[in-house]
This record gives C-alpha cells, structure tokens and sequence, in this order.
C-alpha cells in the first residue's frame, strides 16, 4: 500500500506486544522500513517473520544506552537512515501506597520509563539532523496528572513529558518534532502484567466515555502525531483519556 509512510526508517522500542506491535503491524503495511527493539526476543522473533515489509529486529534493554544505540545504528546501517522513532517501551509497578514505594521501585520505573526515552532521543536525534523527523514518546496521564498507588509510575512519567518539551524546543530549528502521547489505561499486556487486568470496570467507571480505551484507538492517534503532514506540532503531551482529564 502506497501513503505517506512508504519508504520512512522508522524506530520502535517495545515492539513485541501492546501499542508497539500494532503500530509496527501498521506501519508495514503502509510500506515502513521499521527497526524494531525489545527485551522479548521471542515475540519480536514471531513480529517480524509476520510483518509484510522491510524490518530489522534487535533485542534492546532500553534502560541500557549501549544496546539503544546499537539499536538506532542500525537504522543507519539497514536503511541509511532514520526518519521517525516512537519510545514506546515501558514499565509498570503494581499498585502501592508512596510510602510503601521502594527505592527499588524508582529506579526500575526510571530506568526503563524516564531513562529509556533520554537514550532513545539521544540517539535518534543526530540521525534526523540533515533533514528533519518525528520522535514520539509514550507517556501517560500519570505524567499529566496525580496517580494514587502509582508514584514511581507518576514520577518517572512526568519526567517524560518534561524531557520530550525540552527536546522538542532545542531541536525545533532543524526540523525535528518531539512529541507525547499520554494515554488512559488501556488492556494492554502490560496493564495485564502489573495487576490491573481485574479493575477495568473500577478504571472504566472513572471515565466519561464509561469504558477504557482499545488499543487499536491509542495506535490510531499515534499515527496521527507521526504522520509526515503533521509539521506544526512539536513539545505537546495529548491525552488520549476518554475525556478523564477534562473532568
């Protein structure tokens, strides 16, 4: 299929499950070259054996800088280049008070969530300078606003927000956007693994639309913040919340 997107390098970091399989599935249907990292080599084994386009798999602990930029080396080496990356590779601690929140619990949420995003960009963005690009970070609406239980979560995804509106103004000149996507929950393995599976009705009912978001809703805005036509959007964080914010 022909778009805006045939022929675009594009990198994604937590590619195996979740927002970053179905964008990667996405993407290479619209005729991406796609660069894909994560720690679960398996899947990201079975992801890319399924893709119909270009891609390159690499396993990439994103909280380790040597492996990040192993991983956006290769855009250059495969492709000749990168044009758009997504940070999208994240982790989340089960529930639990701030004060039962451990030093342990900081560093795990900081060096995959906070950490991960900074190596990303610091690494992506000299491969766009010449010419310009897209980075998207995947946030949340805990880096928008308080999450009980969840303060490391809280913590380290703020942080996000606060790296990708610095980046986004430092690099704006050459042409390069950086933006947030800062979604609600949504039934994702990752919201599977952190315990959460069993409180959708308890989440769904804190939402104006009354039920969470699909991911296959949270890809389509990703695509829309990607999207080569969208040069005049940079230092945003969207919420894509089902309206919980404008409460």
């Amino acid at each position: 299929m022909t778009s805006e997107f045939s022929g675009k390098t594009i990198l994604i970091t937590g590619a195996a499950s979740g927002f970053g399989r179905l964008l990667s599935e996405k993407l290479s249907r619209l005729g991406a070259n796609l660069v894909l990292g994560d720690i679960n080599t398996s899947g990201l084994d079975d992801l890319t054996s399924a893709l119909p386009g270009r891609s390159e798999g690499l396993r990439c602990d994103v909280s380790r800088e040597d492996e990040v930029r192993t991983l956006c080396q290769r855009a250059e080496d495969a492709f000749g280049g990168l044009d758009l990356a997504v940070n999208n590779a994240g982790f989340a601690p089960p529930m639990k008070s701030f004060l039962d929140t451990t030093e342990d619990d900081l560093d795990r949420c900081f060096a995959v969530n906070t950490k991960g995003v900074f190596f990303g960009m610091k690494h992506q963005i000299p491969l766009m300078r010449d010419k310009g690009g897209a980075i998207l970070n995947v946030a949340s609406v805990a880096g928008l606003n308080a999450a009980p239980k969840l303060a490391a979560y809280a913590a380290a995804k703020h942080a996000v927000i606060g790296l990708t509106r610095t980046a986004a103004v430092e690099f704006a000149r050459q042409g390069i956007r950086v933006n947030a996507i800062c979604p609600f929950f949504s039934p994702t393995p990752l919201m599977t693994e952190s315990g959460f599976a069993d409180k959708e009705d308890f989440l769904a009912a804190g939402v104006p639309m009354k039920r969470l978001g699909q991911p296959s809703e949270i890809v389509e805005t990703m695509l829309a913040l990607l999207h080569p036509g969208n040069t005049y959007l940079t230092g945003q964080a969207i919420a894509v919340d089902g309206g919980v914010l404008a409460l």
